[in-house]
C-alpha cells in the first residue's frame, strides 16, 4: 500500500509527528476552545488562532464496518474491521482506523477504545483495540 504522507501544505504535520511518539494531536482553537481534526479555521467561531494539542488516545466506538472485500490489491488479510472512533477529549472529532483482534469478533457500538501506535520504518499509523485489551498492532 502506498505509505501515508503528511498533506502538501502542511496542515497536518503536527498530527503525523505526534503518532511518532506514540501521542495523538488534534488542533484546538485558542478562541473559543473547540477540539477538531486539521483545518485552517475553526468550525465554530470561524477563528484562525489554533494550536496542536495532544488528548487521551481513548474513544468510544461510533460506527463500525467489517471489510470483505479487498480496497487495494496489496491488502490479503480479510476480513478486516474498521471503526470511527469519537475521541474522549475532543467528542467532536472522530478518526477512522482498523480494529485490532478477531475479525470475527463482536463489535459494539459505544465500546470504549484505545489506541494501539503501529510503527513503520518511515511513518506510523494509528489502529485501535477494545480497551484494556493488549493486543499488540503488526510491524
Amino acid at each position: 500500500l502506498p505509505e501515508p504522507v503528511t498533506a502538501a501544505d502542511g496542515l497536518d504535520a503536527e498530527f503525523w509527528a505526534g503518532l511518532e511518539h506514540d501521542e495523538l494531536r488534534v488542533q484546538e482553537c485558542r478562541t473559543c476552545g473547540t477540539r477538531q481534526f486539521p483545518e485552517w479555521i475553526c468550525h465554530r467561531c470561524l477563528g484562525f488562532d489554533l494550536s496542536w494539542v495532544p488528548v487521551r488516545p481513548t474513544g468510544t466506538l461510533y460506527s463500525w464496518e467489517r471489510v470483505w472485500n479487498p480496497s487495494h490489491p496489496a491488502v490479503t488479510a480479510l476480513p478486516y474491521l474498521v471503526v470511527l472512533v469519537q475521541l474522549d477529549d475532543a467528542p467532536e472529532v472522530r478518526m477512522i482506523g482498523n480494529l485490532l483482534g478477531d475479525p470475527h469478533q463482536t463489535v459494539v457500538i459505544d465500546s470504549p477504545l484505545e489506541a494501539a501506535f503501529e510503527h513503520h520504518e518511515r511513518f506510523t499509523l494509528v489502529q485501535w483495540r477494545s480497551a484494556g485489551l493488549r493486543t499488540d498492532p503488526p510491524g
